[in-house]
């Protein structure tokens, strides 16, 4: 049987020399440019991967690690390659609507869902930001009480932790890609979908070790390809004090998701007239996190930096780009590829380029059907930015199966 995936051969000659690890790629038909080749075997020269490691079609280059890599490693682990946007992930949940079920206009509900999640960023000159919350609703308290002692667990240790954003975070989206859709699926039936993360206090503890990984480098002379790839040795206090951590801002990330699911559809039955159930399918994954798995019978680290768990039988979502099919997927078990799967389309252009590149007239285009802001502040997110989504789900099919295609009809974006 053909193999699905290829192995990175470029510069093999100074890869072997360097003893990197092999690098296997799930990226036919999909572009990868040579930075993000050569960022990928710098990560594969650390001397501690386990086996190879697995490149999904979504790849590009990242901050130390390409997103899209799955990263498995064996005694340490690299806190730029989790990165600080820790537990970041999706959540969708079908309802029992339909399309005909909904308002013939979608800007109401559009506002209705920008209201009800806080969502941007605003700051300085004494702003109130409206990214956050100023009086934390009930699903937001209640989720807090269920964090707190953990996060005070941290900065004990870690005090200077202590300013991050929390509770005011909790349940609120952030900026960048994140969004929170209603969509269509391929029997018209009425889904909310949300990307989001740990927000502040995920970003402060990313951030914060990601600083502590470097400085131990300089104090033990490491040489490394890349500074971001400064890693904790496992057994080390930093090392210990990290996964701590970075196991509770992915609760953090996860719990972020389920209230701003809740709020949502709170907001939405303000809305549409006709009385509905949700939750008749839901799935919510982290796609930027590190999880102790068991792989060729070895118990081992797995980074996930812009990638989906995607073991057997365990549902996913990959998203397109604003304008672009989404997908919930059903994973294979490929072992080959850590039992991965992409978390996305990836980027095909920075977003600087982006919007040197593109127009709101262009924007407005692609994104025709969908109710969602056309302004040039979000040019950088529009769907030529991003890689072809069909082409992805295309050099992945021996990695997951679609269960339902999505279309986006209402998007809000940070």
């Amino acid at each position: 049987m053909e193999r699905s995936f290829e192995f990175l051969t470029e510069a093999f000659d100074a890869a072997r020399e360097a003893k990197a690890a092999p690098v296997k790629m799930w990226t036919r038909g999909v572009p990868v440019d040579e930075p993000s080749k050569r960022q990928l075997l710098n990560t594969a020269s650390m001397p501690f991967i386990y086996k190879w490691m697995a490149v999904m079609p979504d790849v590009h280059y990242g901050k130390g690690s390409t997103i899209g890599s799955v990263i498995p490693t064996i005694g340490a682990i690299i806190p730029a390659a989790v990165g600080v946007d820790i537990g970041c992930g999706m959540m969708a949940v079908r309802t029992s609507l339909v399309a005909s079920d909904l308002p013939d206009t979608l800007l109401p509900l559009r506002s209705a869902l920008e209201r009800a999640v806080p969502h941007g960023r605003s700051v300085g000159r004494g702003k109130r930001d409206v990214g956050a919350w100023h009086n934390l609703p009930k699903a937001t308290e209640e989720g807090w009480m269920g964090l707190e002692e953990g996060f005070r667990s941290i900065i004990e240790k870690h005090p200077k932790l202590a300013s991050a954003n929390t509770a005011n975070h909790l349940g609120t989206l952030g900026t960048g890609n994140h969004f929170l859709e209603v969509c269509l699926d391929q029997e018209d039936r009425v889904w909310f979908m949300l990307h989001s993360g740990s927000r502040g206090v995920g970003n402060a503890i990313g951030t914060y070790f990601i600083e502590r990984a470097k400085a131990d480098m300089r104090r033990f002379f490491i040489n490394l390809p890349d500074e971001d790839l400064a890693y904790f040795p496992e057994g080390t206090p930093n090392f210990d004090d990290y996964v701590e951590a970075v196991e509770w801002a992915q609760n953090f990330a996860m719990m972020n998701r389920q209230v701003m699911m809740s709020h949502a559809i709170e907001a939405a039955r303000g809305v549409i007239e006709k009385p509905f159930e949700a939750h008749l399918e839901a799935v919510n994954c982290h796609h930027n996190y590190v999880a102790r798995e068991h792989h060729f019978g070895k118990n081992v680290f797995i980074t996930r930096k812009g990638a989906v768990r995607a073991a057997e039988g365990v549902m996913g979502i990959i998203p397109g780009s604003m304008g672009a099919k989404s997908f919930i997927v059903r994973g294979k078990g490929n072992l080959e590829s850590f039992c991965s799967c992409s978390h996305g389309a990836g980027r095909v252009m920075s977003r600087a380029e982006a919007k040197r590149r593109f127009t709101v007239a262009d924007h407005i285009a692609d994104t025709v059907g969908v109710e969602c802001r056309k302004d040039i502040d979000v040019i950088d997110e529009t769907p030529k930015a991003y890689k072809d989504i069909d082409a992805v789900m295309a050099a992945q099919a021996d990695l997951v199966e679609i269960v339902h295609t999505l279309r986006q009809i209402v998007c809000v974006k940070g």
